[in-house]
């Protein structure tokens, strides 16, 4: 097992295996790091992933890395107090939104890059010796009993916690071991998602186009990145939209010389709209994507992970520190 410093964890000495290095795993890693919870993290990639994703980051979200101690390494990967516009066809102004303050602690609208603040997430767990991530490594199967959980990985021997946490996404297999259903709609809509280094329009704020020919999304993430979503026609096939030279006339209406931004990657997707039947089975859960799928505006779907990993995580650490009994885990899933 690697990922900072220290001893390892004994195999039998575990109280809780996290199921993804995603930025809700590795959240709720540092919330029970810092309640002393022996914690594994187990990862089949290599390493994080190192393109832009979530985009938007809300104050609840920055409450909460401020309470795990390091909003300060998180800040100057935001765009605090953006400006989100809603335009029509014509160009003409719908509506400003414009929060006035920071009421609750936190600027309420917040452009960010993932990758770097998943780094700091990940960084912030050197400080527990008593959390590691085990990259490259699968759950193959986990096995309950009613005094804990054994858990099958792809590289090694089988390790034994008292709780598993599956944070591995919408084909969460954590979630599929479970048995947990997994219901809800696929939009019909197809978007291609285009992320720009150098922001060849260089402004801080977002903008939204109502327009019935091509909707589309502009966003200043930060260090001078810019997202743009553009709708795909049912006619365009997903090849055409990934295009270099469709990609580019998408751009043209928008920035000057298109054929000269640089482009970070560009790919096509299908908004998710599912829930979860349960978060809860056992002594399994779900939390993030795992748990919940919803369409990628407003930021949402990459927040409401951030809660998921606040709230469940106080209260494992809670009951695996003897403070709670087990049932108020129940109170997660309500």
């Amino acid at each position: 097992m690697t990922a900072g410093k220290g001893a390892q964890i004994p195999a039998t000495d575990i109280d809780v295996v996290i199921v993804g290095a995603g930025p809700v795993g590795l959240t709720l890693a540092n919330v029970l790091g810092l309640q002393g919870v022996r914690t594994l993290i187990v990862e089949e990639r290599d390493s994080l992933i190192d393109y832009p994703r979530g985009v938007g980051l809300d104050d609840e979200s920055l409450r909460t890395f401020q309470a795990i101690g390091l909003v300060d390494k998180v800040l100057p990967h935001t765009v605090p107090n953006q400006i989100l516009r809603f335009f029509d066809a014509n160009r003409k102004l719908l509506v400003e939104m414009a929060p006035p303050d920071a009421r609750f602690g936190w600027p309420k609208r917040n452009g960010f890059v993932q990758p770097m603040v998943d780094a700091e997430l990940l960084c912030g767990l050197d400080r527990f010796a008593h959390v590691r991530v085990q990259w490259g490594t699968q759950m193959t199967t986990c096995t309950e009993d009613a005094d804990g959980v054994t858990v099958e990985l792809s590289t090694g021997a089988p390790v034994r916690a008292r709780y598993v946490v599956g944070c591995d996404g919408g084909r969460s297999a954590t979630r599929h071991l479970m048995g947990v259903a997994f219901d809800g709609t696929t939009s019909s809509t197809r978007w291609v998602v285009i992320d720009l280094a150098n922001d060849p329009l260089g402004h801080p704020n977002s903008e939204v186009g109502a327009d019935p020919e091509r909707p589309y999304v502009s966003i200043s993430i930060a260090h001078g990145i810019r997202r743009f979503e553009f709708m795909i026609h049912e006619h365009e096939s997903d090849e055409l939209a990934s295009d270099p030279a469709f990609v580019t006339k998408l751009l043209s209406t928008f920035v000057p010389h298109p054929d000269q931004v640089d482009i970070i990657r560009h790919r096509v997707y299908t908004h998710h709209s599912r829930i979860a039947a349960s978060f809860r089975k056992g002594r399994l859960m779900l939390a993030g994507d795992a748990a919940h799928l919803m369409p990628v505006w407003q930021g949402q779907g990459y927040n409401s992970g951030i809660r998921d990993a606040f709230n469940l995580g106080w209260k494992l650490a809670a009951v695996t520190n003897g403070q709670a009994g087990d049932r108020l885990l129940d109170s997660y899933d309500v």
